[in-house]
C-alpha cells in the first residue's frame, strides 16, 4: 500500500488507534518505570495524557490536518501529567506549529513536523537526559527526514520511523546506566513507540490488536524472569526530591503586565527547587512539572502570572514503597517508622476530613497527612481528632473540617493538644480543597491559617441531595425523594430527575466570573452521568475548564464547585 498525502480524517484516525495501542500497553510501561524516579506511573501519564488529546480531536468536525492537530496539542497540555505526558505534549505541539495551516500532508511535511516535535520538546527540559524519550523521538525523526529525501510514501516512511524507534529504546540502556542496572528499556520510549505502531497500523490498514507485540528484550526479562516490577531493584531513599508536582496557571493581564513571563527565565527559577523540571506555555496557559521536596514554593512561584486552574502532588516515595509492599506482599509504611513506632516527626501536618474514599484520596493528593472518615451524618468527635493529631505526629497541625458541624469538635481537640494546632474552619469539601491549595510549607502556622482563611471565600459550593420528607423551605415545595440543588445553604432547585436539577444549580452558581467549575461525583452517580454535566458546563460556559472526580460520597449525588 502506498500513501502519498495524509488527509485530515486520516490524521485522526492515526491519533485515536495511536492512543488505544498506549492505553492498551499502559500497564507494561508503568512496569517499566524506573527514570527519573521509580514510581511506576509512567504508562498511566502518557496514557491519561493522550486521551485528553483525543477527546479534544474527537470533538473536531474538520478535515483539516492542522486543525486536527492543534487540537490534540491543546488536549495533550491541559491533560499532561508526569515528566513522560508533558514531554509528550510537547513533541506534539512542536508538530503542530509545523503542519498548521495544512489541509493535508505529504511524507516530507510528515518528517518536518516530527523533527519540528522533538526541537520543542528538548527546548522545554532544563536538563535534557539521553535514554529517554527525547532520545527515541529524535532517533526516529531523524530517520523520517532522510527518508523522506529518498521516497514520498508516507506508509514506508513510518515503517522506518517505527523500526527505528524500536531499534533506539533498545539502545537506552547503553546510554542511561540506571536502566541497565536494571535490565529494562525507557519506559517513556516504549510508550512513543507503542504510539508510533499506531499511528503505522492506521496507514497500513490494520487494527492496533493485530500489531505484532513489541518487545524489547530487556523489558521482557522484568516480566519473564523475574515477575516484578523494575521498581523494586532501587530504593525509596534514593529518591532526592520526594515530590511530583504539577501546576497549571491560567495567564491574567493584570499579573503578567506586574511580572513579565519569561520562560526559559521561569524555568531556570524554578530549577533551584528540585529536578526532573519541564515548563511549557502557550498564550493562555503554563504547565509546570518539577519533582520538588517543597511543592509550595513551585505553586507560590507560579501564582504570579495568573489563577491556578490545576494543581497535582504526589509523594512518590509513597508510591514508591506501596509498589514494593504489594509485590512483597506486605503493607508499607508511607514513611520511615520514628522509634517509638510512629512515622518520622514532621514540621507539618494537615488534617481534614472526607465523606468518601474518592474524596479522601483528592486531599491526599494534595499533601493532606491524615483523613478522617465523617461528614454530614456520622460527625467525627473530639478524640478523633486528637487521636489524628497524636498520629500525625508534627509540629505544627492545621485542621480542615470541611463541615459546619465538626469545627467546634475540631477546636476543642486543638485546645487540648501539646502541638500547635490552627483550625481553618472550611464548612464544605470544596472549601477545603481550596484551603489546601493554598498551603505553604515555608510559611509559619499563622501566616497559612491566614491564607487558607482567605482562600475560603474564593470559592463557591453546590450540593445536590435528596429530601427524606415533603417540606416547604423559603417557598420552595419539596416532594420526599426529590432532588434538591444547594447553593451555599440555599435551596436553588428541586425536581424528580437529579441531572435537571444539578443543571439548574450549575446555571445559578456559574457567572462571568467563573474560571474553573469541579464536579464531585457521590456513590449514587455513574462516570457517563458525570461527563454528561461536564459536556453541559462545557456547551453553556465555552470559557470554563471543567474538572469531573469521582467522589463515592454517601448522600450527595454531586458536589460542585465554582472558582
Amino acid at each position: 500500500m502506498t500513501i502519498k498525502i495524509i488527509e485530515g480524517e486520516k490524521f485522526a484516525h492515526m491519533l485515536i488507534e495511536g492512543a488505544n495501542n498506549l492505553s492498551n500497553n499502559a500497564k507494561k510501561i508503568d512496569a517499566l518505570n524506573v527514570f527519573p524516579v521509580p514510581d511506576g506511573d509512567t504508562g498511566t501519564n502518557m496514557n491519561l495524557t493522550i486521551t485528553s488529546g483525543v477527546k479534544e480531536v474527537k470533538m473536531q468536525k474538520t478535515d483539516h490536518v492542522g486543525r486536527v492537530a492543534s487540537a490534540f496539542a491543546k488536549g495533550l497540555l491541559m491533560g499532561a501529567r508526569g515528566n513522560s505526558g508533558v514531554i509528550l505534549s510537547q513533541l506534539f505541539r512542536g508538530f503542530t506549529k509545523s503542519v498548521e495551516g495544512k489541509a493535508t500532508i505529504a511524507a516530507k511535511d510528515l518528517s518536518k513536523a516530527l523533527e519540528y516535535g522533538v526541537d520543542m520538546a528538548y527546548k522545554a527540559v532544563m536538563k535534557p537526559v539521553e535514554g529517554t524519550i527525547l532520545t527515541v523521538a529524535k532517533d526516529a525523526a531523524k530517520k523520517a527526514v532522510e527518508f523522506s529525501e529518498e521516497s514520498d510514501d508516507a506508509v514506508q516512511l513510518l515503517e522506518e520511523v517505527v523500526k527505528e524507534a524500536k531499534a533506539s529504546l533498545e539502545r537506552t540502556p547503553d546510554l542511561l546506566p540506571v536502566l541497565k542496572e536494571v535490565g529494562v528499556v525507557d519506559s517513556g520510549g516504549q510508550g512513543l513507540v507503542t504510539i508510533y505502531e499506531g499511528f503505522l497500523a492506521v496507514l497500513k490498514g490494520e487494527k492496533v490488536v493485530d500489531i505484532v507485540q513489541h518487545a524489547p528484550s530487556m523489558s521482557e526479562l522484568v516480566k519473564v524472569e523475574h515477575h516484578q516490577s523494575a521498581q523494586s531493584h532501587l530504593a525509596t531513599e534514593d529518591i532526592e526530591f520526594g515530590y511530583c508536582t504539577e501546576v497549571m496557571v491560567k495567564f491574567e493581564n493584570e499579573k503578567v503586565n506586574e511580572n513579565p513571563f519569561n520562560e526559559q527565565g521561569f524555568r531556570e527559577e524554578l530549577s533551584e527547587f528540585g529536578d526532573s523540571l519541564l515548563v511549557v506555555s502557550d498564550e493562555d496557559l503554563l504547565k509546570i512539572h518539577i519533582h520538588a521536596e517543597y511543592p509550595g514554593n513551585v505553586i507560590t512561584a507560579a501564582q504570579k502570572y495568573g489563577s491556578l486552574v490545576n494543581v497535582k502532588v504526589e509523594n512518590m516515595r509513597e508510591q514508591h514503597t506501596s509498589i514494593i509492599g504489594n509485590e512483597l506482599g506486605e503493607p508499607t509504611p508511607v514513611q520511615s517508622p520514628a522509634k517509638d513506632g510512629r512515622e518520622q516527626k514532621t514540621e507539618f501536618a494537615i488534617i481534614t476530613v472526607s465523606m468518601g474514599e474518592g474524596i479522601g484520596k483528592l486531599f491526599k493528593g494534595l499533601g493532606a497527612k491524615r483523613v478522617i472518615e465523617g461528614g454530614q451524618t456520622m460527625n467525627p468527635s473530639t478524640e478523633d481528632f486528637v487521636k489524628a493529631i497524636e498520629d500525625a505526629n508534627a509540629d505544627k497541625i492545621i485542621i480542615l473540617p470541611n463541615n459546619s458541624n465538626i469545627i467546634m469538635a475540631a477546636e476543642q481537640a486543638a485546645s487540648v493538644s501539646d502541638a500547635e494546632v490552627a483550625v481553618v474552619p472550611s464548612k464544605t469539601v470544596p472549601q477545603g480543597l481550596a484551603a489546601l491549595l493554598a498551603f505553604n510549607p515555608t510559611d509559619s502556622l499563622e501566616d497559612n491559617r491566614k491564607e487558607m482563611l482567605e482562600a475560603l471565600g474564593s470559592v463557591k459550593t453546590g450540593e445536590v441531595t435528596y429530601a427524606v420528607r415533603d417540606t416547604s423551605l423559603n417557598g420552595v415545595q419539596i416532594k420526599k425523594n426529590d432532588f434538591m440543588g444547594i447553593m451555599e445553604k440555599n435551596i436553588v432547585s428541586t425536581g424528580a430527575n437529579v441531572q435537571v436539577v444539578a443543571k439548574a444549580l450549575l446555571n445559578e452558581m456559574v457567572d462571568d466570573d467563573s474560571e474553573i467549575v469541579t464536579v464531585i461525583l457521590g456513590e449514587d452517580r455513574s462516570g457517563k452521568e458525570g461527563d454528561e454535566l461536564a459536556a453541559y458546563i462545557e456547551e453553556k460556559y465555552g470559557d470554563v475548564e471543567v474538572e469531573v472526580h469521582v467522589g463515592n460520597q454517601p448522600l450527595y449525588s454531586y458536589i460542585i464547585s465554582v472558582e
